[in-house]
């Protein structure tokens, strides 16, 4: 199965998002935020029927999940979606890094690494 991304339970996320990450010195924690623009979860078709449960990142290991989650609004629509991961422990860390290494190749993605010292 193909790494993906979902809102809502079977709608899967076609919308690729900006991710940036952060890590403790010593490595035991970090964070991921994503920020999707214009995501597909926010058409007319997908709002009407279907509220936004969480953020799901799915692979072949099973699903990391997400509840802190906000909406950006531009003149009273929706137009982004910005979702927090946070990686309380090294373990937690890998497992992230296995998802988004497959997400990554799944969808051609490239890493920049910051030049913040």
């Amino acid at each position: 199965m193909a790494p993906k991304i979902q809102f809502k339970e079977g709608i899967d996320e076609e919308t690729i998002p900006n991710i940036m990450l952060t890590r403790s010195r010593d490595g035991s924690t970090g964070t991921a935020t994503f920020r999707f623009e214009n995501p597909n979860i926010l058409t007319k078709e997908n709002s009407e029927s279907n509220s936004i449960t969480g953020m799901f990142l799915i692979d072949d290991e099973g699903i990391l999940i997400t509840r802190n989650i906000k909406a950006n609004f531009l003149s009273g629509k929706p137009v982004a979606i910005e979702a927090l991961y946070i990686m309380k422990t090294r373990d937690s860390w890998d497992r992230f890094m296995r998802f988004i290494n497959a997400y990554s190749k799944a969808n051609a993605l490239t890493f920049i690494k910051s030049d913040v010292n």
